[in-house]
This record gives structure tokens, C-alpha cells and sequence, in this order.
């Protein structure tokens, strides 16, 4: 589309304005704010407007011929005229750890950023720059979460201005099922974690009993989240992986053997502040290497897979176990179960003879 160079004019009050059209609308700019210019005419004596207003009018022009507009450059004062790639995935980045996203979202953007901005040899992202940082992982899982969010950072970008797209090619790896193996005798593998460390016992009591997530949910939990007679906890959508608010019921097995602190005291801390991220990761790794009861492919999150098995069992509804587990629909519950090995099929489905 062809690009009508600014006219420069004058108001009777003396005030110098751009005008030019953009997408068939016509604009009026008095100074250089909007596209990120620092020009302002009407800043200086009424002998010198006409001379900057001529150079505002050079911006404006440069601006139009970018392929900016000007509903983009709203978005960041970081948006420019003439950016180059590298410049459109900075801007992204900025915007999306503006969002109210979780902590390991961000970090995780920003550590695959850092990877990307370091492949870069100029500033056009090419489809081998993501290439050579995803292949760097040889889990597939790895794999697909960072491709993940390196489409989200190149999505961010396009939708600011850039133009290129270097994750078009790029497919993510097929994955094989991996499973948490569910316990078939949890109260043994209990008592042995109760004689090894009673934070990780009460841990893994929890993640059973109350089907939270352990790294997280569990271990970020103050005595505020729950009710004052320690029946339910309440969490906010921020603080759990559905980003929806849940009310999770307590079992009096875990009721009796919890002390209540301060309000805002984490329960395994007793101060403000939780233990560290890998604090029961760690404590597990210990426990695991030293204990010959536990089975290939049984975690700290196979818990969490037994008392969903238990729940299915009981009440042989898939709803309930939804809301228990917390999943944001009946389909990823469904998942959920065929991972968890419950058979779909009963002794008496089977042929007779």
C-alpha cells in the first residue's frame, strides 16, 4: 500500500500537528508520544514549531513506512519503528511476565529466552536457532514444554508485529505414557516414610488423603488455608495447577496428627516463608535410595494416583473423582484413570463358554 507522506499544519491557537492516514483512518498527532518519538513541537517558541513539527513528520512517516500501527504500538512503549526479531521476542517477553501468570511459568519463559537470545548470531530468529535449543533436550517431555513455551514467547511477538515465524516446522516429539505406579500397599510404604522423617510423611499422607500435588500445593500450605477446625482446605486458583479455586475436604487421619500454628505460618516451616522448592523431591530421592520396599516407577506422586484409584473404586463415579483430583474437565479425568491402569473391562465382561 502506497504511503502519503505527513502534512504539517498549524491551529489558530499556534499548535504545530501531523496529519497522515493510516487503514483509512485519518490521525492528528500533536507530538511524538504515540510512536514511541520524543518529539514534541509545541515545547518550543512559536518561531521554532514549524521546524519540529517538519521533524515529527519525518517520524511519523518512518513509523507509517515500518508496517506498525498504531493500535500495536499501544500494546508496549517498548515497540518501535523498524524492529528486528530479537527486538519483537524482548517486547514479548515483557509483556508476558506482566501477566498473571505462576512464578515456574515465568521462570521457565525466561530461562528458554535466555537460551534463544544466546543461539543468536544476528537479529532474524530462524527456524535452526529453535532447532538447536530444543534438540539440547533428550527427554521428549522436555522437549514439547519448552517448544511449548518458546511458541508462546513467537505468538506474543507475531501478534505485536513481527512478521517471521520461525516454529511453523517445528512439531513436537511423541511421547511414550509414563506412569506414576500406584502403591498396592500404602499403609506399609506410609509407616516406613512416617520412621524416615515425619515432614515427608505427612506430606505424602496429604497428597493421598487430600489428592493435592505435592510440590506445590501441599508444600506451600499455611494454617489460613484452612477452616478453623481443620476439616477443609481452601485454595485459590493461583495457588493450584486447575487456576480455579477448590475446597479440599481434610480426612481425620491427616486432622490427627496436625498441630496448628500462626495463621500465616507454613505448616512445615512454622514461619512465613515455605522450605525450598525441591525440599520434598530431595527428602524423597533420600528416602528412595535407602528403602527396599518401593517398586520400579513408584514416586512421591504415585499417592496421589492411589487415592484416585481408591476414590474410582468406591464410588465408581468419574464426576467425583474429577472435582477430588481437581481437573478442569471429565476428559482429562479420564485420562487420568487409563494411566492409572484401571481396567475398563470386568471378569464378567469377558466370553463364556
Amino acid at each position: 500500500m502506497k504511503v502519503i507522506y505527513p502534512r504539517v499544519k498549524i491551529n489558530s491557537s499556534s499548535r504545530v500537528y501531523v496529519v497522515f492516514y493510516q487503514n483509512n483512518k485519518r490521525y492528528r498527532l500533536f507530538n511524538g508520544s504515540k510512536i514511541n518519538s520524543e518529539i514534541y513541537p509545541n515545547s518550543y517558541p512559536i518561531s521554532k514549531r514549524i521546524e519540529m513539527g517538519n521533524l515529527l513528520a519525518s517520524e511519523v512517516y518512518k513509523f507509517l513506512i515500518s508496517g506498525l500501527t498504531l493500535e500495536q504500538i499501544k500494546v508496549s512503549s517498548l515497540i518501535k519503528p523498524n524492529m528486528t526479531d530479537k527486538d519483537y521476542l524482548i517486547v514479548a517477553l515483557e509483556n508476558k511476565l506482566k501477566k498473571n501468570y505462576t512464578k515456574k511459568y515465568k521462570e521457565m519463559l525466561q530461562f528458554i529466552f535466555n537460551r534463544l537470545i544466546d543461539e543468536l548470531n544476528d537479529s532474524h530468529i530462524q527456524p535452526l536457532h529453535i532447532e538447536t535449543v530444543l534438540n539440547k533436550y533428550n527427554s521428549e517431555s522436555s522437549y514439547n514444554t519448552y517448544r511449548l513455551r518458546l511458541c508462546s514467547l513467537i505468538n506474543e511477538a507475531r501478534k505485536i508485529g513481527m512478521t517471521s515465524n520461525p516454529m511453523q516446522r517445528i512439531k513436537s516429539k511423541r511421547t511414550k505414557a509414563q506412569m506414576h505406579k500406584p502403591f498396592k500397599n500404602v499403609n506399609v510404604i506410609l509407616e516406613a516414610i512416617k520412621a524416615y522423617n515425619k515432614h515427608l510423611y505427612l506430606c505424602c499422607l496429604m497428597t493421598y488423603g487430600c489428592l493435592l500435588r505435592p510440590h506445590r500445593e501441599i508444600r506451600e500450605l499455611t494454617w489460613s488455608d484452612f477452616s478453623d477446625d481443620l476439616k477443609y482446605i481452601h485454595l485459590s486458583g493461583s495457588r493450584n495447577k486447575s487456576g480455579r479455586n477448590r475446597i479440599v475436604p481434610v480426612p481425620k487421619y491427616v486432622r490427627d496428627i496436625l498441630v496448628k500454628g500462626e495463621r500465616h505460618h507454613n505448616i512445615f516451616s512454622g514461619k512465613p516463608k515455605p522450605l525450598n522448592k525441591d525440599y520434598f523431591k530431595t527428602l524423597w530421592s533420600r528416602f528412595k535410595r535407602q528403602s527396599n520396599i518401593l517398586e520400579q516407577g513408584q514416586t512421591l506422586y504415585s499417592f496421589r494416583h492411589s487415592g484416585a484409584i481408591e476414590i474410582f473404586k468406591r464410588t465408581g463415579s468419574i464426576t467425583k473423582l474429577q472435582k477430588a483430583m481437581g481437573h478442569s474437565s471429565i476428559n482429562v479425568s479420564l485420562t487420568y484413570l487409563r494411566g492409572l491402569e484401571i481396567a475398563e473391562l470386568k471378569e464378567e465382561d469377558m466370553p463364556i463358554v
